[in-house]
C-alpha cells in the first residue's frame, strides 16, 4: 500500500456483489493499477470471498481509469530492494494467476483501458475477456530487460503461437484488435459498448448451472493437458457423477417440461 493510500484508508481492491456478479476493481488508477503485494493479496482475497459465496455466479474483473493493469510495480526493483516486485512479486504473482485459473466460478476480464506486462496475465486467466476498442496492449517486459516469465503459462495457452513470438519478443504496443487476432480476448467493442457486451456474457453463463459450469472449467483446463486414453477415462468418470447429480435432474427436468431450472434467472 502506498502513502497515500494508507493516510486515505482507500484500498487498491474494490470488491462489489449484485446481482450475482462480483466485481473485483482494480482501484489505484494513479499508479496505472500496477501489480504488487497489496493488490495481488487483494485480489487473490476477492477471488476466495467469491468462491465461498453461493450467491456470486459470475466474476468479472476490472480496472479503475484509462488503465486496466500496467504489470508489475517496478519501483524499488533496481535498487534489489527485497520488498520489490523483483522479490517475491513473480510467486505471488503465479498464485494469483492459478486462483484464476482454478476459480469454480466462470470469470470475466473487463478490460475498460490499457494493459501492459503482467496485465496481460490478468487477461489470458479470465475465461472470458471483453476489451475497449481503443485499448492498448503490450508485452513490455522485454523493453525493459526482463522476460514475460510467469505470465508466459496462461497467455501461450490462450494465444495462436506465430503471436505469441511476435507480440512477446517485439514488446510492441498494439490496438485490442491485434490481442483479439491472436486469441487473447473474446470481443472488442466500443467504449460505450463495453458493460453491455459484459452483461450479455453475464446473462449467458448464468443459464448455466453451477456445478456444471466448475466442471467444465475443469475440462477446458485438463483435458488438453492429458493422453487421450486418460482424457477418456477421466472425463467418462466425471460425466457419470455430474448426470447422477441433484442439479443436473434438476436441469434435465426443467428441459423435458419446458420449465427453468432452479438456478437460471427469471426471465
Amino acid at each position: 500500500m502506498t502513502e497515500e493510500q494508507a493516510q486515505t484508508g482507500a484500498s487498491p481492491i474494490h470488491y462489489e456483489v449484485a446481482a450475482g456478479v462480483a466485481t473485483i476493481t482494480i482501484n489505484s488508477p494513479e499508479r496505472r493499477n500496477v501489480l504488487d503485494a497489496t493488490s495481488i493479496l487483494g485480489m487473490r482475497e476477492a477471488l476466495a470471498a467469491a468462491a465461498a459465496d453461493d450467491a456470486v455466479r459470475v466474476i468479472v474483473l476490472t480496472g479503475a481509469g484509462n488503465t486496466f493493469c500496467a504489470g508489475a510495480d517496478l519501483s524499488g526493483a533496481t535498487g534489489g530492494d527485497a520488498a520489490s516486485f523483483a522479490g517475491s512479486g513473480p510467486r505471488a504473482l503465479a498464485e494469483l494467476l492459478v486462483d484464476l485459473l482454478d476459480h469454480p466460478k466462470p470469470t470475466i476480464a473487463r478490460v475498460q483501458g490499457h494493459v501492459a506486462g503482467g496485465g496481460n496475465g490478468l487477461v489470458a486467466a479470465c475465461d472470458l475477456a471483453v476489451a475497449i476498442d481503443t485499448a492498448k496492449f503490450a508485452f513490455s517486459e522485454v523493453r525493459v530487460g526482463v522476460a514475460p516469465a510467469v505470465i508466459s503459462v496462461v497467455c501461450l495457452d490462450k494465444m495462436h503461437r506465430s503471436d505469441g513470438y511476435e507480440l512477446l519478443l517485439t514488446g510492441e504496443r498494439v490496438l485490442a484488435a491485434r490481442v483479439a487476432q491472436a486469441g487473447l480476448v473474446n470481443r472488442v467493442v466500443p467504449a460505450e459498448a463495453l458493460d453491455e457486451a459484459v452483461a450479455e456474457l453475464v446473462g449467458q453463463l448464468r443459464l448455466g448451472g453451477p456445478a456444471a459450469l466448475a466442471a467444465t472449467k475443469k475440462l477446458l483446463r485438463q483435458v488438453p493437458t492429458m493422453s487421450r486414453a486418460d482424457a477418456f477415462a477421466w472425463t467418462s468418470d466425471l460425466s457419470a457423477e455430474i448426470f447422477a447429480s441433484a442439479e443436473a435432474k434438476d436441469g434435465m427436468t426443467a428441459f423435458l417440461t419446458r420449465g427453468r431450472p432452479s438456478w437460471a434467472p427469471a426471465e
